[in-house]
């Protein structure tokens, strides 16, 4: 796919010193991306309100979030690809629109169903403006110094969207939960409005064609394993139902390879899966989201529920980690330019998974300066490595594939984040149940504490190995010294 960039702008956008121009379309695709995170936090905050003004119950109010997961999880892989075959601008803006539209509908409606229905809706558009912005950076910087800082930066702003959702989310449902619906309307407007001028034309793929079937094939295994995944704590994770439905997902995901190997422009092109940075960073991707989310859902949980804190005092007390992912824009891009990713990757997970363990330490009357902070800075640490793995997934992609290569990392994220939640809730809903005392609702979460711990230190052992074996692929520490001999001799 070619760009339509004027050559003296795409010039300037491939140094480190961006024109304004270059700046603005890079904050836009970022507020986008921030909104994407906003989303999926602020509701949670909001849940309790909603159920009690629509009379919901709480397996009802499950879905608000779960189909959000349902639409953003299945639907990525189909949106990165659309924008290679479709072009990135259009398919851009199409979502953008649908997201600000269903932010409207879900602070309107007054029904369950409908709610709902408008949750699937923003997070199936999601699926199409994450992987596209992602893909539109990724093909108007260069590779290198100056792709890694946009990439840093624009990381940054999807995992603080998501910590900042907390605080949004506690500020606007004390107005009223609907503003947690329809404060992003007017923010996606505005980004819409500056993307028609910002985002650069680009022309569909001259060759390729669109894969019906594969990509019918690949949403729909996609849609039943997180949907399975959800439900397995309820109906039991042996039961015939939920051991059936893994079983059509197999069946599905074995069709769709087989499509995919088959059909003449296939939807995936299953060799980009065989690439090794990108299999390590979707394996990385999946252990800091889901070891993350699931200590802050069992976080939630205990503090909120069981000790009685307010929305907001939890929101400040999680602050750090959001602080932490704002300086992982200003040092991120560096530190990946003289250490490479697998290093970033390893040693920033590995800092988190410390953190988890030092989180154990927490009692029924924690004091925040001692138990708390040291814990929640130690796990902060862990996101300065996200922008890495973003860096270390897109490397060596070509400019056809950058869109697939997106949707697969994010796919991983989303689906791999809700099977380790899944399974997180599924260990402490083992715990024995009947005594709800601080210190009983304390020890039944701490097995899930461990576990969200373990899953950080698999992320860190994965990306040491990737070390140890040498692969010199783009993305590993080799390529930095390439990027920088040819930087120079130019």
């Amino acid at each position: 796919m070619s760009s339509t960039t004027p050559p003296d702008e795409h010039i300037q956008a491939t140094g480190i010193s961006w024109q304004a121009r270059t700046w603005a379309m890079l904050i836009t695709l970022c507020i986008v991306l921030f909104l994407d995170g906003l989303d999926v936090s602020m509701i949670g905050v909001a849940l309790p309100s909603i159920g009690k003004e629509l009379d919901l119950s709480t397996s009802t109010l499950q879905w608000l979030v779960s189909g959000y997961v349902l639409g953003y999880g299945g639907l990525l892989l189909v949106g990165g690809r659309t924008a290679d075959l479709l072009g990135r601008r259009r398919v851009f803006l199409i979502a953008l629109a649908v997201f600000a539209v269903a932010s409207l509908a879900g602070g309107l409606v007054s029904t369950g169903p409908l709610l709902i229905l408008t949750r699937f809706v923003k997070g199936l558009a999601a699926a199409f403006t994450a992987p596209t912005g992602l893909s539109i950076i990724t093909t108007n910087f260069a590779e290198g110094p100056a792709r890694n800082k946009a990439l840093s930066i624009y990381t940054v702003f999807g995992a603080g969207g998501y910590s900042s959702g907390l605080i949004f989310g506690g500020l606007m449902t004390n107005v009223g939960w609907r503003w947690t619906f329809l404060l992003p309307v007017p923010v996606a407007l505005i980004a819409l409005a500056a993307a028609i001028v910002l985002v650069p034309r680009d022309r569909p793929a001259e060759e390729g064609g669109h894969d019906l079937w594969g990509a019918l094939l690949s949403a729909a295994p996609m849609l039943l394993l997180v949907y399975t995944v959800v439900q397995a704590p309820t109906h039991g994770w042996a039961s015939v139902r939920t051991i059936g439905s893994f079983a059509l997902v197999a069946v599905l995901f074995a069709a769709f390879v087989l499509v995919e190997q088959r059909v003449k422009h296939p939807l995936v092109r299953l060799g980009i899966l065989r690439k090794p940075t990108l299999a390590r960073a979707s394996l990385a991707i999946i252990a800091i989201a889901g070891s993350y989310f699931s200590w802050q859902f069992l976080v939630t949980l205990y503090l909120q529920d069981t000790l009685g804190w307010s929305p907001i005092h939890l929101a400040m007390a999680l602050l750090p980690v959001g602080l932490m992912v704002t300086a992982s824009a200003f040092v991120s891009g560096r530190l990946v330019d003289r250490f490479g990713t697998g290093r970033i990757i390893a040693v920033t997970m590995a800092v988190m998974a410390v953190g988890y363990f030092a989180f154990l330490r927490i009692d029924t009357a924690p004091s925040y300066w001692t138990m708390l902070l040291p814990a929640v800075v130690l796990i902060g640490v862990g996101w300065i490595g996200f922008p890495a793995i973003n860096i270390q997934a897109t490397s060596g992609i070509d400019d056809e594939e950058q869109g697939l290569a997106a949707g697969v990392l994010q796919t991983s994220m989303q689906v791999g984040s809700a099977i380790v939640l899944a399974i997180t809730t599924a260990i402490v809903a083992s715990a024995p149940s009947g005594d709800a005392s601080p210190q009983a609702v304390l020890d039944g979460f701490r097995p899930g504490l461990i576990f969200a711990g373990a899953v950080a230190i698999a992320g860190a052992v994965i990306a040491l190995l990737g070390l140890v074996q040498r692969r010199q692929e783009p993305g590993e520490d080799v390529e930095l010294d390439v990027d920088l001999s040819e930087e120079l001799a130019a």
